[in-house]
């Protein structure tokens, strides 16, 4: 075998490795394990795995232990990861050669790159103990790297804290399970650990820190972590990668003009270097730099990648510049970017619907080739956030139809779908398809807490709560929003309550949920104990938690306090106008003085203003100005703000108004029983029983029917 030697070394081309491989089948040297499996390792590095299977396959005798790990090996390193965790399972399955330390790394590596075989990788940490090799640092190295696919962070730490002996390598794997699986302050308490254990860290270790000073948005750490960069001397990788993973951080951190400085000071500007600078100015919102950047790129004569093209596009869509993005496409086209749009695809659909171009998007997504779950949950957002929610919910079902399975993000974006249109019984399809795949992760569950909210079952939902594994915050305010929405208000403040008992996090959708519920019940005691806590817990105010408490208290008569709320608010909503007109029932001049002050601060009245106003005007027997605010609305007024005028007219005895506007209340289009049966009862009570009748013979003819009355006691 050492004769040959020199000769695989000298074979750079398929040719002259082919025509060695001719001379070993004419000498019967073939046969021999050793040449076989180099001539294995050999096309596999020029880049010809079928010719490496086929020697293999083609091998007279059993294969050794050695040359499975050698086909193992060239598998994963040409990223064909099933079929290397494929001929592992044959390997062992065959029980014909002993698997030795020296093939595991390899499975592992292959198990962690491969979402599929995830689970895979525990079977073979278990044969690993078996066999007494869960001691070798390398295979804890590639252990580590599997935990942190899976998102075990405590398995890593485990078989981290067993290692005898932990190398940078070690360190930064670790430290970037952490950061990866979203625990940036643990990552970078391993780094601590790290450095006051005497381990120097390197580039990739850099890398890592600088993603979770960009998930922690922290500037402060930002600047740390550049400094411990210069401080260390750490020079960036030949691609400069931590160059590029620095300005990133920077870019999230909002300290633009950092992230420019060392964009402009490095000596090499590579394709990702520019992508990063690109991505930086969208970041900030500066879309019109992004793309002078891009420019200035080409003239440089650095090409851009599939990245590049993605963050130009949604400079684009940014900037809502159709003609801009078509060219980028046009680009795409001509260069080949990518000619079955499998990475493109998703942007182009996504560019083309923020654009207002849904036919477009629809075009682009006929043109992918290998439609992968990305590209129809892409096109099932699309139609869920323009309302098309019928489409979202049929495209579910051809992409089951296409023998893609759904993920998490498809499942509650169609359960949620089905809650807006009140659609129970799809709803409860896609749960029992949740339940037969066994594929439902918190994200899945909330969704269906919050369907089954909104269709009104309550009861199932809260039973999905109870029996939930884990409740984060995002659980406990779907259950509380759905007990509010319901007129359940009173479980909604007990649901908040054990919260609180438990010292759970809460964040302002809970407050808010809550507030609401208070509301609701009029309950002003429980409601500023509500305002207390939100105080006391560091929810900094927002227009809707002002909004809310504003809302709250007005209804609650209090309107010394909705007013101190309403004056310290800095931005007023529409919404915030509302609740403070409103919450002036009974107080006439002060609801009209809200009412002016609204226009003078440029916001223009709505539909739900001038009810409030009208509402207001017409309580207090003021019907001719209540008349001549219904007269200067630029929009027809609804069968709310006639209700409201009716009902003052009927208390005030002012008929002479009612056959006034009588032509205008025949053509209000409504399917509200109350307005109908309000306006037969005025007529009937003038003794005008024809006017009566008729009404009464329209409700029938539509098919309204009056809204039984009925009265409550609660018990105990």
């Amino acid at each position: 075998m050492t004769l040959y030697m020199p000769f695989f070394r000298a074979c750079t081309t398929l040719r002259s490795l082919t025509q060695l491989h001719a001379h070993l089948l004419v000498t019967g040297h073939h046969g021999d394990p050793l040449p076989s499996t180099k001539l294995i390792e050999s096309y596999a590095q020029l880049g010809c795995l079928g010719s490496s299977r086929l020697v293999f396959e083609t091998f007279p005798s059993p294969a050794d232990s050695f040359m499975w790990g050698v086909l193992i090996k060239c598998h994963v390193w040409s990223r064909f990861f099933e079929d290397a965790v494929e001929l592992y399972h044959r390997m062992v399955s065959g029980g014909g050669a002993e698997v030795s330390r020296f093939i595991y790394p390899s499975v592992l590596r292959a198990c962690s790159c491969c979402r599929a075989h995830l689970g895979t990788g525990e079977n073979v940490h278990g044969r690993v103990i078996k066999c007494g090799l869960d001691c070798d640092d390398v295979i804890r190295t590639c252990l580590l790297s599997l935990y942190g696919e899976m998102g075990s962070t405590s398995s890593a730490k485990k078989v981290f804290d067993e290692m005898s002996e932990r190398d940078v390598v070690c360190w930064s794997s670790i430290i970037s399970t952490y950061i990866d699986n979203g625990d940036a302050l643990g990552g970078l308490g391993m780094f601590r650990l790290m450095v006051s254990g005497g381990v120097a860290p390197d580039s990739v270790t850099m890398i890592s820190l600088a993603e979770a000073c960009a998930q922690l948005g922290s500037l402060c750490l930002a600047r740390s972590v550049h400094g411990q960069v210069l401080t260390w001397n750490i020079e960036s990788n030949d691609d400069g990668s931590l160059n590029n993973s620095l300005i990133t951080m920077y870019s999230k951190c909002g300290d633009l003009a950092s992230a420019e400085r060392l964009f402009y000071n490095s000596f090499y500007r590579n394709t990702a270097s520019w992508t990063a600078m690109i991505s930086s100015y969208n970041q900030g919102g500066r879309f019109h730099d992004a793309i002078s950047v891009f420019l200035e790129m080409q003239r440089s004569g650095v090409g851009p990648n599939s990245v590049t093209l993605m963050a130009l596009l949604f400079s684009c869509s940014g900037l809502g510049w159709v003609r801009g993005g078509k060219s980028v496409h046009c680009f795409i086209i001509r260069n080949s970017a990518d000619p079955e749009y499998d990475f493109l695809g998703p942007p182009l659909i996504e560019f083309y619907a923020d654009c207002g171009r849904l036919r477009d998007s629809e075009k682009v997504f006929g043109m992918i080739q290998g439609r992968d779950v990305v590209s129809w949950n892409m096109l099932i957002s699309l139609y869920a956030r323009k309302g098309l929610l019928d489409r979202a919910l049929s495209t579910l079902g051809q992409m089951l139809t296409n023998g893609v399975m759904p993920d998490s993000f498809s499942l509650a974006t169609s359960l949620s779908a089905c809650g807006n249109l009140g659609l129970l019984q799809v709803g409860r399809e896609i749960h029992g398809h949740v339940v037969r795949t066994g594929f439902s992760n918190e994200y899945v569950q909330n969704a269906l807490i919050d369907m089954y909210s909104k269709c009104s079952r309550v009861d199932w939902a809260h039973n999905l709560f109870i029996n939930a594994q884990q409740r984060s915050v995002v659980t406990w305010n779907s259950m509380i929003c759905g007990f509010s929405q319901n007129g359940y208000s009173q479980e909604a403040i007990k649901l908040f309550t054990q919260m609180y008992t438990r010292r759970l996090y809460m964040d302002e959708v809970t407050f808010l949920a809550a507030i609401q519920a208070c509301t609701d019940l009029v309950y002003i005691e429980k409601g500023r104990w509500l305002h207390h806590k939100l105080i006391t817990c560091g929810i900094s105010n927002s227009i809707y938690v002002d909004t809310a408490l504003l809302n709250m208290y007005s209804k609650c008569g209090d309107q010394r306090t909705a007013q101190m709320i309403f004056d310290r608010m800095t931005e007023k909503s529409v919404v915030s106008w509302s609740a403070m007109i409103a919450g002036h029932a009974g107080y006439l001049e002060e609801g009209k003085f809200c009412f002016k002050l609204m226009k003078e601060y440029g916001v223009e009245p709505q539909m739900e203003h001038f009810a409030c106003l009208v509402d207001l005007l017409s309580r207090s027997g003021n019907l001719d100005d209540a008349y001549s605010v219904i007269r200067s609305m630029s929009l027809p007024a609804d069968a709310g703000i006639w209700s409201s005028f009716l009902s003052g007219c009927r208390v005030h005895r002012r008929f002479d108004l009612i056959l006034t506007v009588k032509r205008n209340l025949v053509n209000v289009e409504t399917r509200d029983t109350g307005y109908f049966s309000l306006l037969s009862n005025i007529y009937a009570e003038e003794g005008n029983w024809g006017e009566s009748g008729k009404l009464r013979s329209v409700m029938e003819s539509t098919g309204l029917k009056k809204v039984r009355g009925y009265s409550m006691i609660e018990l105990g």
